[in-house]
């Protein structure tokens, strides 16, 4: 590939079209494959899945697959799917790169049933980073939420009742453990240090130096620091070695009245831990973006536990998503074509 004069790239998910002309404006020696006739319509900026309604005839589903066969890359992972994924990367010899426009694409990669020999030819990139600011964002509305005690305000106000004054919690007196460290951790590790919390982070290298986190600890000392926290911020991957990390055992050892955020992905959490913390006050209140279940389903208790903000997986959304994400990949794309090393390649082994 390094060397190349041309990249033909096949545009598997829906873009709009300045989309297109910013990719070719930033790398133009990209040659777009893109037939707008074979993507379903998209519902909003940045809906790279779009219309769920969508479906190609058999005779545009053999042109998609023409496609994505007659590619060097993809921009998105065909339907959002990882079968799909599987089948391009089986029948197209030719196909070198595939770049997923979510931050956890790796997990598609990974249920795709690829082979050794599949993973090791072709270049595997997410869009991790793109969305740490919304997200850390979110945290930051979260953390607010369980320190002032949104619940009962909402309550009172409900009531419309004027309580008697209470004393509230500032959290630049408060320490908050990331758990998590890559994009997202440090955008929110840079938005909680400048409001003056005590930055604790999740690292494979505990002795790791960031200039806003105090401290970084391995995963084997959770249980070590976590009751010192005052807020527990989850934003890691969905692996096998994440899933189900915030247990019981873990939770039971937290500072009563706590706040946890999950940003990351909903498998890190035990759900049904979680909910018993909640009820019993070992966590005061939680903000979450992703569930283990999603949609979340009509008869979880979290729907209606006033100490829960429930947020439908969309708290990474901002209205320039879309244009980070072309621009990353248009980056990316020089990259290869310049020989040089690519940003956010999925770990084949782990799947991140």
């Amino acid at each position: 590939m390094p060397g190349q004069k041309r990249l033909r790239v096949a545009v598997a998910n829906p873009l709009h079209e300045e989309s297109y002309q910013r990719i070719v404006e930033r790398e133009p020696r990209v040659t777009l494959l893109n037939d707008l006739s074979l993507l379903p319509p998209t519902r909003h900026r940045a809906d790279f899945s779009g219309d769920p309604e969508f479906r190609r005839t058999p005779e545009q589903q053999a042109e998609f697959e023409a496609l994505l066969d007659s590619a060097d890359a993809l921009l998105g992972i065909p339907d959002v799917d990882a079968a799909a994924l599987g089948r391009a990367v089986r029948s197209n010899s030719r196909l070198r790169w595939v770049h997923a426009t979510s931050a956890g694409g790796g997990q598609q990669v990974g249920r795709a049933g690829l082979s050794p020999s599949h993973l090791e030819r072709v270049t595997f990139t997410t869009s991790a980073g793109v969305h740490g600011s919304p997200l850390s964002e979110f945290v930051v509305l979260g953390i607010l939420s369980g320190a002032k005690d949104l619940p009962r305000l909402l309550q009172l106000k409900s009531r419309r009742h004027w309580s008697e004054r209470w004393m509230s919690r500032q959290i630049s007196r408060q320490k908050v453990l990331i758990l998590g460290f890559g994009g997202i951790g440090r955008a929110v590790a840079r938005s909680l240090s400048a409001l003056g919390m005590s930055v604790t982070a999740t690292s494979r290298h505990a002795d790791a130096k960031h200039p806003d986190v105090d401290r970084c600890v391995s995963v084997d000392e959770l249980t070590e620091v976590i009751g010192d926290m005052d807020a527990i911020v989850c934003a890691l991957p969905g692996t096998d070695l994440t899933k189900g990390i915030v247990d019981e055992r873990l939770l039971a050892r937290v500072k009563p009245g706590a706040t946890l955020v999950n940003v990351g992905r909903g498998t890190v959490v035990d759900e049904s831990a979680l909910i018993a913390a909640l009820e019993d006050g070992r966590i005061g209140f939680a903000a979450l973006d992703v569930f283990e279940v999603e949609p979340l389903p009509a008869e979880s208790p979290l729907w209606t536990m006033p100490n829960v903000l429930i947020s439908p997986h969309t708290a990474a959304l901002a209205v320039d998503e879309e244009t980070a994400v072309v621009e990353l990949f248009a980056d990316n794309a020089t990259r290869l074509l310049d020989g040089h090393p690519l940003v956010n390649v999925v770990d084949t082994v782990e799947f991140y």
